[in-house]
């Protein structure tokens, strides 16, 4: 179905302006080398999964000091696949705010997921190559990178005339946890509120740090979101979308601002819900400023399917998408 011409139209629109940000300074032709300094695990011993943040030190290469939280760089895992070529490179974002680990950008992190399943046919078991070889790298070792990749998905140049509502599943957290540390320790007066979804509570990454951060900097509402057991308040399993049920009275106020601006990353299942949320919640001259919906459409949003975005239901420019 071809887009109204009023959707296709609002595509071309400007969003705020965004930062200026370096890209591919390394290539894969001539990758960055960095040292790893840091590996920790970020979930609990019982969660089903295991994540890691590992930190790297990059100094002395092109990436070093200018890479902007919401770009990623890129991993080539050593050795080569089951055809003999070498291995794909894969991408990982940067879960460092822009002053690095250290303070003086030559430290970037990043949050990788061990993968691991079983193949559905041959029931043999199946490790993800790059995500293991991260999270298998020692202190000391060396890792080639290449990169900055991105430059849609980073904050606005002027961080202090926007107000911000970020949602994360799992390891999408990575490139909030650079921002919002930007954005606090910028000084701006800006709302910012995190929903962060995961299964179980065992599952969240970076709690303590976000809790930490939102009891000293009152402008920070943290909204942790489990959907498989109740929430720590008793309520019930949730997922990020209903929080802008839940939580109306907190994230409305930022969303019906001419300032807000919505981040969404992890998995893309929660694009299609988050939208359903906010055509329910929104007066029209507010939900305007950030979906542009088919008129028919909006007489069926129960029955919203993920194949209508971009189509009968756009994202303006003042949502940001990064959904695998």
């Amino acid at each position: 179905m071809t887009a109204p011409e009023s959707i296709a139209e609002h595509r071309k629109e400007d969003g705020p302006p965004l930062l200026d940000v370096s890209m591919h300074l390394h290539t894969p032709a001539s990758p960055a080398v960095g040292t790893v300094v840091g590996s920790e695990r970020c979930t609990r011993a019982k969660s089903h999964a295991f994540v890691r943040h590992i930190s790297i030190d990059v100094s002395g290469t092109s990436i070093a000091g200018v890479i902007r939280p919401g770009q990623s760089f890129g991993i080539i895992p050593p050795g080569t696949d089951e055809q003999g070529r070498p291995h794909k490179l894969r991408l990982y974002s940067i879960a460092s705010p822009t002053r690095g680990e250290d303070g003086a950008g030559n430290v970037i992190a990043t949050t990788v997921k061990r993968t691991i399943d079983e193949h559905w046919e041959s029931h043999r078991l199946f490790l993800g190559v790059a995500s293991n070889y991260l999270c298998d790298l020692q202190i000391g070792d060396k890792v080639s990178l290449t990169g900055p990749n991105g430059k849609r998905f980073v904050l606005p140049k002027d961080p202090s005339s926007h107000d911000f509502t970020f949602f994360a599943t799992g390891t999408g957290i990575a490139p909030f946890r650079g921002m919002i540390i930007d954005l606090l320790e910028s000084g701006a007066r800006s709302k910012v509120s995190l929903v962060m979804g995961v299964p179980n509570a065992n599952d969240l990454l970076y709690h303590d740090d976000l809790t930490n951060l939102a009891a000293r900097h009152p402008n920070f509402t943290y909204i942790p979101t489990l959907s498989r057991e109740h929430q720590p308040d008793g309520s019930p399993p949730a997922y990020v979308q209903q929080r802008l049920s839940t939580h109306r009275q907190i994230l409305e106020p930022g969303l019906c601002s001419d300032r807000g601006l919505i981040y969404i990353c992890g998995l893309a299942g929660m694009e299609l819900g988050i939208f359903q949320q906010l055509a329910r919640i929104l007066p029209p001259q507010h939900l305007d400023a950030y979906l542009k919906i088919d008129p028919e459409a909006r007489s069926c949003i129960d029955t919203w399917e993920r194949r209508m975005i971009h189509k009968q239901v756009s994202p303006t420019r003042r949502i940001f998408t990064e959904v695998y």
